[in-house]
């Protein structure tokens, strides 16, 4: 193996990318691009599996059925960053990454806009009970009357926890005509 001068940093082509759980394409493009050697898995390992897998590994890339414990950390010899490609990082020991100097990020606002999208779709179909007049005209009945089937327009949402999600959903909420309350909930 020969060295490298001093201000070449660490060859990418030399650097290996383990990514779990379908992670979009988009990611695996972008890091044979950059000429990283990539590895992928549509779904996650098994913590035994995974220990052996990470050995030589750089860089993780997981979602949040991965596992990453004590057990699977101690087997990292060269891990430099868990990637979580999702909201949480509840799924990585963090303590032992730390003392491992093994960078932890994740993706706060992955799916917020989603969720809240969702969320909202929800409300206004529960509020117009739209699955229930759907059924009914599914199975050959008609009502033409709108009776029980109301407007968010002048509702109060109650939202517990103003994080991403709760903060999003407040200003959609508030755009469609609703008020809105929300309590800052803490766990701990």
């Amino acid at each position: 193996m020969t060295s490298q001068p001093t201000r070449t940093s660490f060859p990418k082509d030399r650097i290996k990318v383990l990514l779990l759980e379908n992670i979009h394409r988009t990611a695996i493009d972008i890091f044979q691009a950059e000429g990283y050697q990539i590895e992928t898995h549509r779904g996650s390992l098994s913590p035994t599996e995974l220990a052996t897998a990470i050995a030589d590994v750089h860089l993780l890339g997981i979602r949040s059925g991965t596992k990453v414990s004590t057990e699977v950390l101690t087997n990292a010899r060269r891990l430099l960053a868990i990637g979580a490609f999702c909201i949480g990082t509840n799924q990585i020991d963090l303590t032992t990454a730390a003392k491992q100097g093994i960078a932890v990020f994740n993706a706060p606002f992955s799916n917020t806009r989603s969720v809240v999208e969702l969320a909202l779709g929800e409300m206004i179909m529960l509020i117009r009970r739209t699955v229930l007049l759907s059924a009914r005209t599914h199975a050959g009945e008609w009502h033409k009357s709108a009776e029980g089937s109301h407007e968010l327009r002048g509702k109060t949402l109650g939202i517990v926890g103003y994080g991403n999600i709760g903060s999003q959903l407040s200003v959609l909420a508030e755009s469609l005509g609703m008020k809105v309350r929300f309590s800052i909930w803490c766990p701990n």
